[in-house]
């Protein structure tokens, strides 16, 4: 890969990173609202499972306009990580700047509220989760917005690395 060419390739990532991480916002914003009105956690769901059909889309756009209908396994395979990379990157930014400066306790409220429901405790019950589930919750209080944030970076770019090889072995082309 020439230097052009690896310039080329991380334009086209970023831009499409960024499109990713719109839709991962979109979704984040969905689940969130998804805990008052349950049909948009059902949007969320959907718009996550979206994600590597999206990124497939985006690989096949740089693939027919970027390099002309061929790319290789390799290629295909490094642009996937990038996006996933750069897409991981905004929406880490935008968890922080949620959790951090927006959220004011919401989240943490509603989980909280879901599972002291009678149902949520009959159900924990059922399951023998009562006591572990009052550890996660301590734990999930104590989080800070940086520790949500640098977590979904961190399962973002494993997800690129694990995701890239079916997108980047259907995606890849040798010949016009």
């Amino acid at each position: 890969m020439t230097p052009q060419e690896y310039i080329q390739l991380k334009a086209f990532a970023r831009q499409d990173g960024a499109l990713l991480a719109l839709l991962w916002t979109g979704s984040l914003y969905c689940y969130i609202q998804g805990l008052t009105y349950p049909m948009l956690g059902i949007v969320a769901l959907l718009l996550v499972a979206a994600s590597p059909f999206f990124a497939a889309s985006r690989l096949r756009h740089f693939r027919d306009y970027g390099r002309e209908g061929i790319i290789s396994f390799s290629r295909s395979y490094a642009y996937t990580i990038l996006i996933f990379f750069y897409a991981g990157v905004l929406f880490a930014i935008a968890i922080y700047v949620y959790f951090a400066f927006l959220d004011k306790g919401f989240f943490m409220s509603k989980i909280m509220e879901m599972f002291s429901s009678p149902e949520g405790r009959k159900a924990l019950q059922a399951y023998g989760l009562e006591g572990q589930m009052e550890e996660n919750l301590k734990f999930l209080t104590e989080l800070r917005p940086i520790d949500f944030a640098l977590n979904m970076l961190t399962i973002n770019i494993i997800t690129g690395f694990f995701l890239g090889v079916p997108i980047a072995a259907i995606m890849q082309r040798t010949k016009n």
